[in-house]
């Protein structure tokens, strides 16, 4: 094999090997594309959580006050409907 063969394949073998290495980057790359993407997706879906479990205090909140309310306007039509008993009964 003489220089020229030697240096032929040495140079192909660096080529090759130049070729991988850029290969390999661009995956790295990708990769960490990918995971500030992923990242990004997390952060978001943290901040509608928050959001989300926020609206369900508020909500909560509201559905107790409401249930609050309906309990003292029974009690206040049993009040009336107990009064108007007595009053028709007082007057036969």
């Amino acid at each position: 094999m003489s220089d020229t063969d030697s240096i032929d394949i040495a140079r192909r073998r660096l080529a090759l090997a130049l070729d991988a290495l850029e290969a390999a980057a661009e995956r790295r790359r990708e990769a960490d594309r990918g995971e500030a993407t992923l990242a990004e997706q997390i952060h978001a879906l943290g901040t509608d959580r928050a959001r989300l479990a926020s609206e369900l205090d508020d909500t909560t909140a509201r559905a107790r006050a409401l249930e609050a309310a309906t309990q003292e306007v029974a009690q206040r039509i049993d009040n009336a409907m107990a009064t108007i008993r007595g009053v028709l009964e007082f007057n036969e």
